[in-house]
C-alpha cells in the first residue's frame, strides 16, 4: 500500500496531473488491502514470529514487524553545520597558536609528538572514518540500496547519515578544542606533567561515553558497536553475520589507529607524562613485540571469520579468502621488521611479501567483493547489474582503489626529512587508507544488494526501502 501510494504521488508530481486519487480508490478496494483473509494471515504471521523468534514477547516482536520509523530532525542538520563551523574556526586558531608558540621547532617537537600526536591522531582517524561512513549512508540512501536490511539493523534505531556526520563533527570539534586548550596552558606556564594529561583525559571521557548505560548519545548504536567488536574478537565462537565481517574489514584499515592506542596506553601506564622518558615505550621489548600482535590482530580476526564461515557452509572460497588475510599478516610483519632493520635482505622480503599481498587483495576487491572485471558482462569489464548509471564511475573507482592499495611503496622510498614531516606523512597515509576503505564500502554493499554475493540472505531479492523513502518527504 505504501509502495502504490508513493509511486502515484511521484506520478502526480512528474506529470503535473492529479490522477492519484482515482487510482488510490481502486487500490483501497483491492483484495490485498480489504480481504479478511489477508488480515488473518497477518495475525498468524505475527503470532508465529512472536512465539518462535521473540520468546512470546509481543512487544519485542512488534519492534521488528511494525517498527516506528525515525523522523529526520532538522536540529541534527543544524548542529552538524554548527560543529563544522566550530571545527574550522578552532583549527585555524590552533594553526596560529602552534606557529606563534614554536611547537614544531626542533627543541619542542619531541615532547609534543610523543605526547599529543598519538592520542589526537586516534580521534582524527576515527572522525574521518565516521565521515566516510556518513558518506556511505548518504550514497546508499540516494541510490536506494537497503543497507538496513542487508546489515539487519533495527529500522527504528539504525544510524542515519546526518547522525554519522554529527558524531564525526562532534569528535573533531572536541579534539581540536582540546588541542587549543593544551597549547594555551603550555604557553601560560603550566607544568608539562599537568598539561600532557589532557589527551588522556579526553580519551577517558570518550570511553565513558561509549560504555554509558543511560539512554542518550545513541545508546543502541553504541551497544551494537560493542557487541560487534565482541563478535569479532571471539570470531571462531560466533556465527559470522554481514555486519561482523564488514566491521572487521574496517579494522584492517585502522592498524595505525590501533598502534597509536598502544603508544598512548604505554605512555600513561609508564607515567611518561611525569618523567618525559619516552624511550621507555619506544625501545621496550614488550612494546616492540606488541607492535606485531596489534598489526596482526585485525587480519587474524578476519581470517578466523573465514574459517568459521567455511566450517558452517563448507564453501572453500572462504579458505581462499583466508589466504588473503594471511598474506596481509606476513606483509605487515615484514614492514615492521624492515623499519627496524633496514637491510637489503629484508628489503627483498618486503618487496615479495607486499607485492603478493597487494595482488591478492586487488583481485579479491575487484572480482569477489565488487563483482567487476567480468569479461562476459554486457557492461565492458564490469558486471551486468549496476546501480550507478554512469559506468565511468566504476572505471575511475578501479583506478583509485589500485593507486591507494600500493601506498605501501612509501615504506621503501621513505620521503622523510624530520620527525614532524615523518609523523605527518604517516598520518596522511593512514588517512588515505581510511578513505580507500570508505570508497570500497559503497561498492561492496552495492554488490551485496544486487547479487547476494556473501550468501548472508536466504533469497537474492532485497526489499526496496519504501518506508525510508516516505520519511524523506
Amino acid at each position: 500500500m505504501i509502495a502504490f501510494t508513493k509511486i502515484l504521488k511521484k506520478f502526480d508530481k512528474v506529470s503535473g496531473q492529479q490522477a492519484s486519487s482515482s487510482y488510490l480508490k481502486v487500490v483501497k478496494r483491492s483484495q490485498f488491502t480489504s480481504s479478511d483473509k489477508m488480515v488473518r494471515l497477518m495475525d498468524e504471521v505475527e503470532s508465529i514470529f512472536t512465539k518462535h523468534f521473540a520468546n512470546n514477547d509481543r512487544k519485542k516482536a512488534m519492534k521488528f514487524l511494525r517498527p516506528h520509523q525515525q523522523k529526520d530532525s532538522h536540529m541534527v542538520t543544524f548542529f552538524v553545520g554548527l560543529f563544522t563551523g566550530c571545527f574550522v574556526s578552532l583549527f585555524s586558531i590552533y594553526i596560529i597558536l602552534a606557529h606563534l608558540s614554536g611547537i614544531f621547532t626542533s627543541g619542542a617537537q619531541v615532547s609534543y609528538l610523543e605526547t599529543v600526536y598519538p592520542v589526537f591522531s586516534v580521534f582524527a582517524l576515527l572522525s574521518l572514518h565516521m565521515f566516510m561512513y556518513g558518506c556511505n549512508l548518504f550514497m546508499w540512501k540516494s541510490t536506494r540500496i537497503n543497507y538496513t536490511f542487508i546489515f539487519e539493523f533495527a529500522p527504528n534505531t539504525a544510524l542515519r547519515y546526518r547522525d554519522a556526520f554529527l558524531m564525526g563533527t562532534t569528535f573533531m570539534t572536541s579534539v581540536v578544542a582540546a588541542m587549543v586548550i593544551h597549547l594555551i596552558l603550555r604557553a601560560a606556564g603550566f607544568s608539562a606533567s599537568e598539561v600532557d594529561t589532557i589527551p588522556g583525559i579526553l580519551l577517558l571521557i570518550f570511553i565513558c561515553v561509549l560504555i554509558c548505560p543511560f539512554d542518550t548519545f545513541y545508546r543502541p548504536t553504541r551497544f551494537c558497536f560493542i557487541c560487534i567488536l565482541r563478535n569479532i574478537v571471539c570470531s571462531p565462537f560466533y556465527k559470522v553475520l554481514m555486519v561482523d565481517f564488514f566491521m572487521a574489514d574496517q579494522l584492517t584499515s585502522q592498524i595505525p589507529l590501533l598502534r597509536h592506542i598502544e603508544s598512548t596506553a604505554c605512555y600513561f601506564m609508564a607515567q611518561s607524562f611525569r618523567t618525559h622518558e619516552y624511550n621507555t615505550c619506544k625501545n621496550g621489548r614488550i612494546y616492540r613485540e606488541l607492535a606485531y600482535l596489534i598489526s596482526f590482530s585485525p587480519y587474524f580476526w578476519r581470517a578466523m571469520q573465514c574459517i568459521r564461515r567455511w566450517w558452517d557452509e563448507s564453501n572453500t572460497d572462504h579458505l581462499v579468502n583466508m589466504g588473503k588475510y594471511v598474506s596481509a599478516m606476513v606483509a605487515a610483519g615484514v614492514r615492521i621488521t624492515y623499519a627496524r632493520e633496514n637491510t637489503t635482505p629484508w628489503l627483498a622480503v618486503l618487496l615479495v611479501s607486499s607485492v603478493v599481498a597487494t595482488l591478492y587483495q586487488l583481485y579479491w576487491d575487484f572480482v569477489k567483493d565488487w563483482g567487476l572485471l567480468n569479461p562476459k558482462s554486457k557492461n565492458a569489464w564490469l558486471r551486468d547489474d549496476l546501480v550507478l548509471k554512469n559506468k565511468n564511475y566504476y572505471y575511475f573507482s578501479i583506478v583509485v582503489n589500485l593507486v591507494l592499495r600500493v601506498a605501501w611503496i612509501e615504506t621503501i622510498v621513505r620521503f622523510r626529512v624530520n620527525p614532524v614531516q615523518s609523523h605527518l606523512l604517516d598520518f596522511l597515509l593512514a588517512s588515505l587508507e581510511v578513505i580507500r576503505r570508505g570508497h570500497w564500502n559503497f561498492y561492496r554493499v552495492e554488490n551485496e544488494h544486487l547479487n547476494n554475493v556473501g550468501h548472508f540472505r536466504a533469497v537474492k531479492t532485497v526489499p526496496l526501502p519504501f518506508r525510508d523513502m516516505d520519511s524523506d518527504d
